[in-house]
């Protein structure tokens, strides 16, 4: 998992409570946060350095070389949650594949996706469309070279 700061507090403020049976909550939601909870967590922040949620990791320095450096590491691949870090990482040209979740619903307000933009289009090459019961629709898609 890597994530910016916001991200990372979001996700702090929530999971770490649910693992430890705090909430209410069904069972497959706190066996999704159990195993976040044992996860490595990657966090790029340059405003707090300390991140006491378990098995976290603060990423420090050139941000190409020390996110290069995780990708060499994590042969299965790093999951990317954040998006003005992945607007970040994409203008690096460090991502490599893209799973979005397709929500049925028109908000109509809110952050969009690469919201500072990037200077070139990218060409997605799709791997895998999987509808789930909610109606959303689970997308996997690969740069295409």
């Amino acid at each position: 998992m890597l994530w910016g700061r916001v991200t990372y507090e979001m996700m702090e403020a929530f999971w770490p409570a649910i693992a430890r049976g705090e909430q209410d909550v069904p069972p497959a939601i706190r066996a999704w946060a159990v195993q976040l909870e044992a996860k490595p967590k990657y966090v790029v922040s340059s405003t707090r350095t300390d991140f006491p949620w378990t098995n976290s990791h603060h990423l420090q320095g050139d941000l190409r070389a020390s996110v290069q450096r995780l990708k060499d590491a994590t042969p299965a691949g790093v999951l990317l949650g954040s998006g003005t870090l992945a607007t970040a990482l994409d203008r690096l040209d460090l991502i490599d594949e893209y799973r979005f979740l397709l929500h049925p619903r028109i908000v109509g307000h809110g952050p969009t996706l690469y919201r500072g933009g990037l200077p070139t289009a990218r060409r997605l090459e799709l791997l895998s469309a999987e509808p789930l019961g909610n109606g959303a629709v689970a997308l996997h898609y690969r740069r295409a070279r």
